[in-house]
């Protein structure tokens, strides 16, 4: 392969966000973001639609798998 795809890390703020999965009840929709710890304002990040993708997701910002927690 010629052209590799670089590995990207992003950070987020680890002193003031946690990383979270919003849940849909109703749909099941489920969208992977940051949570404020003070204030409790999400923001999504990244829809996810299989598996793969909250693996992307946790690859992303170098997240281990007890992290995340689930809203509803």
């Amino acid at each position: 392969m010629l052209f590799r795809k670089k590995q990207e890390i992003r950070t987020y703020d680890r002193e003031n966000q946690k990383p979270v999965i919003r849940s849909s009840i109703c749909t099941g929709e489920k969208v992977a973001g940051f949570q404020d710890i003070h204030t409790g304002k999400f923001t999504d990040i990244m829809l996810i639609r299989k598996p793969g993708d909250l693996e992307e997701f946790r690859r992303l910002y170098g997240i281990g798998g007890d992290e995340i927690s689930t809203l509803y």
